[in-house]
């Protein structure tokens, strides 16, 4: 049962659906469903979503939104974003109530990941 005026989905740009899920699934293990070319949704991962082709890409610098993933492990979850091609961008950083960094996706994309 969805919650009344829950944010519900999020619908991401992204510039190759392919690369992009590779990088999500080998980083995170997030599975994805194919709706066509241009297409994937993201399942059980929190929240649902998707991936849509664009060839736009975005970072708060830009002024847009911060997701933010949370890590069990948050050094192991930096390490495995730097072998599957991401680029860390903001190294990790105390802030009230945990750890994060910040690091963008193969598309350019700037997401975080934080820990207790």
């Amino acid at each position: 049962m969805h919650q009344h005026h829950s944010i519900n989905y999020l619908e991401i740009p992204v510039k190759e659906i392919d690369k992009t899920k590779a990088f999500f699934n080998q980083v995170f293990g997030w599975e994805f469903i194919d709706y066509g070319p241009d297409y994937s949704c993201f399942v059980d991962v929190g929240i649902t979503g998707g991936f849509f082709v664009s060839d736009k890409s975005f970072t708060t610098n830009s002024g847009c939104p911060l997701i933010v993933i949370y890590s069990k492990d948050l050094e192991a979850s930096q390490t495995n974003v730097v072998q599957a091609g991401g680029d860390i961008c903001k190294a990790i950083f105390s802030f009230p109530g945990g750890r994060r960094f910040h690091f963008l996706d193969p598309n350019g994309n700037e997401y975080a990941v934080w820990s207790e």
